[in-house]
């Protein structure tokens, strides 16, 4: 973990020796994690080459020098050549929650949950769009924003946002269930590069793949519902990484 200023990261850089890279990149970057703990995808990033770092309020889920821990708007301007916020605070964003979400002149919902005000629903509402445009407009040139298809009053707060690319973790060989909406800037939409056939409806095996999705509410959803999936986290890699390394090359 890094508590530090933009000019410490290139002294880590060279720390982790023992890591195998997949293949050479045709030009490191510097990549950006965002709102992530796991370093699922940090480590995609750099098997292949780059110069990746992650960011959370949280510590890492492991042992990693490369681990930033910090408001994510504090080191958006750090010079970062793509940026991959996977998973912003979206709780009132999506459609989910949108029930608890009224606008003026509006009833507010019968019964909120335990502990809860909607003053406080709208203030996290007011946080999670403050956090999300910080992101999808920071000074980097590539940039994807991860997150649910979004409710009604997150679209009108955010009417100049492009259509997200929905994506599911089995078209990169990973068997879940989970629409991913990733809102692109100067990145192409993603290419399947493993596609799975999902379990029928109704079986066992359905049930195993919707279990991110279906988690109950309790202390660690949150975290279970924030997974990134390994086979998803390469593809970010391979393809965005190849375009992003392409694009600097010819500029």
């Amino acid at each position: 973990m890094i508590n530090a200023s933009s000019e410490t990261l290139s002294s880590a850089h060279g720390a982790e020796t023992t890591r195998r890279r997949a293949h050479p990149p045709r030009r490191q970057l510097r990549v950006l994690i965002g709102c992530a703990t796991s370093c699922v995808a940090l480590e995609a990033f750099l098997a292949r080459g780059h110069d990746a770092w992650q960011c959370d309020l949280l510590p890492a889920d492991e042992p990693t020098n490369r681990h930033i821990q910090e408001d994510i708007r504090n080191v958006l301007s750090w010079g970062w050549d793509l940026l991959i916020v996977s998973n912003p605070p979206c709780t009132r964003l999506c459609r989910s929650g949108q029930r608890w979400l009224y606008g003026p002149g509006k009833s507010h919902p019968r019964k909120l949950p335990k502990g809860r005000t909607h003053a406080s629903m709208i203030e996290e509402f007011d946080l999670g769009v403050e956090i999300f445009r910080a992101c999808y407009n920071a000074p980097v040139p590539h940039i994807a924003v991860e997150n649910p298809e979004m409710n009604i009053h997150a679209r009108q707060a955010m009417p100049d946002l492009p259509r997200p690319q929905i994506v599911q973790p089995w078209w990169f060989g990973d068997p879940a269930l989970k629409a991913t909406g990733l809102y692109l800037r100067n990145l192409p939409e993603l290419t399947a590069t493993n596609r799975l056939e999902p379990p029928a409806k109704g079986t066992a095996e359905r049930k195993e793949w919707e279990m991110i999705w279906r988690a109950p509410p309790g202390p660690d959803r949150w975290k279970i519902r924030s997974k990134t999936f390994p086979g998803m986290a390469d593809a970010w890699a391979d393809q965005w990484g190849e375009h992003a390394s392409t694009t600097a090359l010819a500029a």
